[in-house]
């Protein structure tokens, strides 16, 4: 699905940092965006606030109808979100299309010019940081943070101008594999995420990964 052909998206754990903030996305790009939390929380009461039609209980019947057709609605979930889930088996059930937080932001690396930022340490402040810059220049951009900014209360920031998308790369569940930066920042390197990596080695690896990407997409 292009994303031209989205009407609606529904979000499968709206409330986390990171999917709070695509939602945030599509919904000021005008489209129809709802979703399920576990709980309601400050945040999900400001995406309420947006417009943005949020429940918190596993309930199919829930699910606004305009969240209901598989041709025009993009199911985003987060991998914390159980397999078992009855809303995300609903939407596999009848076809829908859907993607990981990780696979949306990868897309908009793919038609953004996207700074990555990662790093065991640091990737929110320096992410944060590097957006606030940018969005003060001539330059702007839009950006999706891992925390709220205290500058703008938000952790995400719009642009209609830029083509330049700041993204912190997930090392969790090998987010940041969907990614293709335009320019990637690695801030530190420590073991971390063991039950996905295994070992130091793999960790130290996966940072190796990140460079090799950027290599491949500004020399190739």
């Amino acid at each position: 699905m292009e994303f031209k052909d989205i009407q609606a998206v529904y979000f499968v754990g709206a409330g986390g940092i990171g999917m709070s903030a695509v939602a945030r996305y599509f919904r000021q790009k005008g489209l129809v965006v709802a979703g399920y939390d576990k709980t309601p929380s400050d945040l999900t009461r400001k995406l309420e606030q947006e417009e943005i039609q949020l429940h918190y209980e596993e309930n199919v019947d829930l699910i606004p109808s305009a969240c209901k057709n598989p041709a025009t609605t993009l199911v985003v979930y987060t991998p914390a979100i159980p397999e078992t889930h009855k809303e995300l088996a609903f939407f596999r059930k009848n076809g829908f299309e859907i993607e990981k937080r990780a696979q949306v932001l990868g897309r908009l690396t793919q038609t953004h010019k996207g700074l990555c930022f990662a790093g065991t340490h640091g990737k929110t402040s320096t992410s944060t940081m590097c957006a606030h810059i940018m969005h003060q220049s001539h330059l702007d951009c839009n950006a999706f943070l891992g925390g709220i900014s205290k500058n703008y209360g938000t952790n995400y920031i719009l642009s209609d101008k830029s083509d330049y998308v700041v993204i912190e790369a997930d090392e969790f569940d090998r987010s940041f594999h969907w990614l293709r930066p335009y320019m990637s920042v690695i801030t530190s390197t420590d073991p971390d995420h063991l039950d996905i990596y295994g070992t130091k080695e793999a960790t130290w690896k996966a940072s190796d990964i990140i460079l090799n990407l950027y290599k491949l997409m500004v020399f190739s």
